[in-house]
Order: structure tokens, then sequence, then C-alpha cells
């Protein structure tokens, strides 16, 4: 997977920086053309110059540095560089540079060349283990995981300071399968096509303070989304209400009931090669919303009703029209169920004209609601069936991409 590809190797001040020589290496065997980008600390650990004799190109240091010269624009080096590469890895991922790429800033040539990308970015962080394990250190962690970044967790073992602990820089053989498995899944298949991706809840108001919702985080849309777009594709986002983070290069467009989901989907389902409907879109809204709070007034009722009634099937009015206008659209569809999975996963993929449904139960563990992870069964039109392991709903995401991208008038 690294053969001819170019990759930006981004190297920050921790003492893990002495194995990047080795693992510069190690991408020249496999054919790489690495470009290596360093911070001022990371020089205190390992050479520019040993890292440039390895990657046979200048290393960058600064913004603003004759180093530059052999870009086309050395003013706008960081932009042609983000644009060119393939995958960017940076090793080590100080605590330092994972604070600063989760909340944007961009104050040294490493971070600004970050903010500029357009390809995977891989983070291999490294640090002690109290720094790792710290509560701010996590929440990084977890902002960066949402923006679409992959993170290669540190290894167990002795650390720099003597203590024992999470912390360690993963052996250099496993930074390179990490980086080749990513590049495996970033391959540009979906350019230029037109993919309309669903995520979230929607939330169905009872007054100006409550409302009727459901447990969906959003996650696997937002996967599918990241994944889309890394795959070539150009991606429009419509979620319900979620606090995750636009991955980059996708447009998003915020909805909050079924109803403003649907207006988006028809609006925007027009002008889409792919629809994935991966938004759990409440099933019911309320019949007569008030208009102020509702007070508990016990004196009044013990018993409070509320009326519901239907709303919009955004799935089966898309397959509707798809059927009418007999458009190439690949329709996709989300069945979430907690008995008789399968079965009905294949009668809505029937009544809705679906091309492909992914199914799965509510109640397993690990691959329901807000789980990193998810364990789905696939069904095609054409009858064919397979249930897929547990595992982490990017690599779930790009299972369905592969099976979308299989059918033959995506080709």
């Amino acid at each position: 997977m690294l053969h001819g590809k170019k990759i930006i190797l981004g190297v920050s001040g921790g003492i893990a920086a002495i194995k990047i020589p080795i693992l510069l290496r190690s991408l020249r065997k496999e054919d790489a053309d690495v470009y290596v980008i360093m911070t001022k600390a990371a020089r205190e650990f390992v050479t520019p110059l040993s890292l440039s004799v390895l990657s046979q190109h200048p290393v960058i240091c600064d913004m603003f540095t004759e180093q530059n010269v052999s870009f086309v624009d050395a003013s706008t080096w960081h932009i042609q560089l983000a644009m060119s590469a393939d995958a960017m890895m940076i090793a080590p991922a100080t605590a330092n540079i994972l604070a600063k790429l989760a909340h944007g800033i961009a104050d040294d040539a490493l971070t600004t060349l970050v903010l500029a990308l357009r390809c995977p970015l891989v983070l291999c962080p490294s640090m002690d283990d109290e720094m790792w394990k710290n509560s701010v250190t996590q929440k990084n962690i977890s902002l960066l995981k949402e923006q679409g970044h992959f993170i290669l967790f540190p290894e167990s073992g002795e650390l720099a300071s003597g203590l024992v602990g999470m912390g360690r820089l993963p052996e250099t053989e496993t930074m390179v399968k990490f980086l080749s498995s990513v590049l495996k899944n970033s391959y540009r298949d979906f350019e230029n096509k037109k993919i309309l991706i669903t995520a979230g809840p929607t939330y169905e108001s009872i007054d100006p303070v409550r409302f009727i919702g459901n447990r969906s985080s959003g996650k696997m849309g937002f996967a599918l989304a990241n994944a889309a777009q890394i795959r070539g594709g150009k991606v429009t986002l419509i979620s319900g209400p979620t606090h995750l983070q636009t991955p980059q290069n996708i447009h998003r467009i915020n909805i909050e009931t079924a109803n403003e989901m649907m207006h988006q989907v028809i609006v925007n389902a027009k002008k889409s090669d792919i629809v994935i409907m991966a938004a759990a879109v409440a099933d019911f809204t309320v019949k007569n919303q008030y208009s102020k709070k509702i007070k508990r007034e016990r004196k009044l009722f013990e018993r409070f009703y509320i009326e519901l009634e239907s709303t919009n099937d955004i799935l089966r009015l898309l397959g509707e029209q798809k059927k009418l206008k007999k458009t190439k659209t690949i329709l996709v569809g989300f069945a979430l169920e907690t008995e008789n999975v399968i079965d009905n996963a294949m009668q809505k993929l029937h009544s809705k004209n679906l091309d492909i449904i992914v199914s799965n139960n509510a109640l397993e563990k690990d691959a329901g609601f807000n789980a990193d992870t998810n364990r789905v069964t696939i069904i095609s039109k054409n009858g064919k069936t397979e249930t897929l392991p547990l595992m982490e709903k990017f690599d779930v995401a790009n299972e369905i991409l592969n099976r979308i991208s299989s059918l033959s008038n995506i080709q």
C-alpha cells in the first residue's frame, strides 16, 4: 500500500523521536516518498540532517526558510504539500501537539500544515503514563477521533521516566502496518461522486423545553461521511442534534426535526449519486405542540397525555421517486431492530426499493447507540447477506462503501 505513496512524516518533541530514523528508513524501504516536518522541540532529540539524508528531501523546520524552496512557491509550501500527499503521520505525537491539533491551533510549520490537509492523518501518541491518562489528553484524543483522524494508541512498557505504563511509541513495524491499513481504505473509488449521508437523531418538540428524541449519537453516519470523503466523495452530511465535530472536507447541514430532515434530504438527493440514510429519524411527532412550557400542576391533572402522529417516511419517499423516475441513484438504508433483525431488514429493503440495507441489533453489547464499534449485517437487493464481526464504526463504514462501490452503476 505504501509503494509510490507521498507520505508526510511529522515529528514532535518527545524522547521517542530517537526512533524516527528507523521508521523513516522502513517507509523508504516500502518505496514511499517521505517528506519530513519537525517541531523546534523535536530537533533536540534528532537532527534534521539525519532525516534529510534518509528521506532524500529537505526537512521542513520553520514556516519561512530557504529549505522550502524545493516547492513551486515557498510561501505556500504547506498548501502545496497538503494537497499532494496521500497520508500524513505524526510520530511521536506529544500531549502538546495533540492539544493543539484538537483545538485548531496553528503556531508552527507542523500544526499549520495539518490544518491544510486533504488526506488522512495518523497520530501516534507517546508520553508518560500519567500524561496519557490525564483527562484533558483523553478528551483531546476523543476530539481528534471525532474530527476523523486515526489514532494508533501507545503501548504499555518501560518509559523514559523509568516507570512502567502506557505511553510507549509502538514498534516501527506496527506503525507501518497501521499506516498501510489506513491507505488501504483511502483509494479514490468515489472520486467526484456526490454522496448524501444522514446522521444522528431528530428531536420533536413537546413544548419549548421538552422534546421526544432517541439515543442515536450520530457516530455511524459521521464515520460513513469521513470514510466517503477520504475515498474521494463530495459529501453532504445532514445531521440531527449531536456533539460530534464535522470531519474535514464535508458540507454539513444541521437539522432538528424529522420534517426538517425530509426537506433537506429531498432537496439534496436530487443532485446525489449515492444516498445513505443512517440517521435515526423519529417515526412520530407531537400533533399539538405547546407554545409555552407545560407547568406541573397536580391539582389540574395527575396524568398528562400527548397525542402523536406519524412523520413522513423519508426513505420510502426516496425509494418511490427512484422507482418512478428510474434514476440510477444508489439508495442505502439502515434498520435498527431489537427482534427478527434479518427478516425485518429484508422486508424494509424490498418495500422501500433500496439497493442495500444495513441491519443491526440495538440490544447487542458494544453495537448499539453511542458505541464506537458496531456489528452489522449488510443485505443487497440481489439477496446477498453478509454478517460482519464486531469492528470499529469507521471500518464498518468502509465495508458498507465497498459494497456500494461493487454495484455496477457506480463503476
